[in-house]
């Protein structure tokens, strides 16, 4: 069989729903084909899930993540890294923040990460954290993607969602939608641009072809409903566009700004690879929307492969069975996709420190 990529599979917060959604992936017959997906969780917690979901497989506790990636997967048996952090499963209440909880989640995070760092695994995909149970463990960081990025000594770390072929990234995340308009700057537009081609050329495009939405209805119309696009986005895309034309950045000459309202259409129609959505919900919308559960995020600024489910640990729903594993599956397969250009990654975003 030839050997496939070996990805880490974090569970998440072990009181949500992470390791059901894990669970229901790491046995399914495509995934296992496609990658050797390694469950980073406690054993007990695993089982627990497999119980409430009434799902029968046999958990193999295996030291190195690449034990098996060069056999075939063999059905019902998913192979997990024991983090060590819960000896049983009662000691973790269904949908409650919990201390124990978020320790478990963070180590499991840290464990990844040094393993990808390490070239232990390809990659990592990651399932749902509470913050407050992180919080809880007196860590400092808002989530994910801070710890990831820390662990990696990342000098940025930017979302960057793919769906069908489009990837789609924010110039402005999480802030109130005026604190976001107010931000619209030139300065800030022209850095996010020119990451976005970056990192379209890390995950593959050549000479990416990239747009830019407008914030305002209609682009601002030549200024009546807006003078963002006049003043700030437009003079950012002119000076990423004169570096382009002098050859200094390889890409297509970017495109912008396109009314929000045709932009995302358009590019998943393929006029374009990507996007800069200009505020979060933007973007969020326009994606969701068209296709919730095949949306994923993937970290770009790291040297390290790391995509996600971009969805909570749902509570409410927690060891019931009814939490859907459709985007932690697409998470997964779009790993595998991204996983050829890890090379690209490491080159562009520094090689990972040396990990012992």
């Amino acid at each position: 069989m030839t050997k496939r990529s070996t990805l880490a599979i974090t569970v998440g917060d072990p009181a949500g729903i992470g390791p059901e959604i894990t669970l229901r992936c790491l046995v399914d017959p495509a995934i296992q084909q496609a990658t050797h997906a390694v469950a980073y969780g406690d054993p007990a917690i695993l089982a627990r899930a497999a119980e409430a979901i009434g799902l029968n497989v046999r958990l193999n506790v295996i030291a190195n993540p690449r034990d098996g990636d060069d056999q075939p997967p063999e059905p019902g048996v998913i192979d997990v890294h024991d983090i060590g952090v819960i000896a049983k499963a009662d000691d973790i209440k269904w949908g409650v923040v919990q201390a124990l909880a978020g320790k478990a989640a963070v180590a499991a995070i840290e464990q990844a990460t040094h393993d990808a760092q390490s070239g232990a695994v390809d990659g990592i995909v990651t399932a749902p954290i509470n913050k407050e149970a992180v919080w809880a463990t007196g860590s400092k960081f808002l989530g994910h993607t801070e710890m990831i990025a820390d662990l990696c000594h990342a000098e940025f770390a930017d979302t960057m969602f793919v769906v069908d072929d489009l990837c789609v990234f924010f110039a402005t995340r999480h802030m109130s939608l005026a604190e976001a308009v107010a931000s619209i700057k030139c300065e800030l537009i022209d850095p996010q641009v020119r990451r976005a081609l970056t990192a379209l050329s890390v995950y593959g495009h050549d000479k990416p072809r990239l747009a830019v939405a407008a914030l305002n209805p209609h682009g601002g119309e030549g200024g009546h409903f807006g003078r963002e696009e006049i003043d700030e986005i437009a003079p950012a895309i002119a000076a990423v566009n004169e570096d382009i034309s002098a050859g200094r950045i390889v890409a297509a000459p970017v495109a912008g700004p396109v009314p929000a309202d045709s932009v995302f259409h358009q590019g998943l129609q393929g006029r374009f690879d990507g996007i800069v959505s200009l505020y979060h919900d933007q973007g969020h919308i326009a994606t969701k929307t068209y296709d919730f559960d095949n949306t994923v995020s993937v970290t770009v600024g790291l040297p390290i492969l790391r995509a996600s489910v971009d969805h909570g640990t749902a509570f409410d729903i927690a060891g019931t069975g009814q939490a859907s594993p459709a985007t932690m599956r697409s998470a997964i397969l779009t790993a595998v996709k991204f996983a050829d250009y890890n090379d690209r990654m490491k080159a562009q975003y520094g090689a990972s420190p040396n990990v012992n």
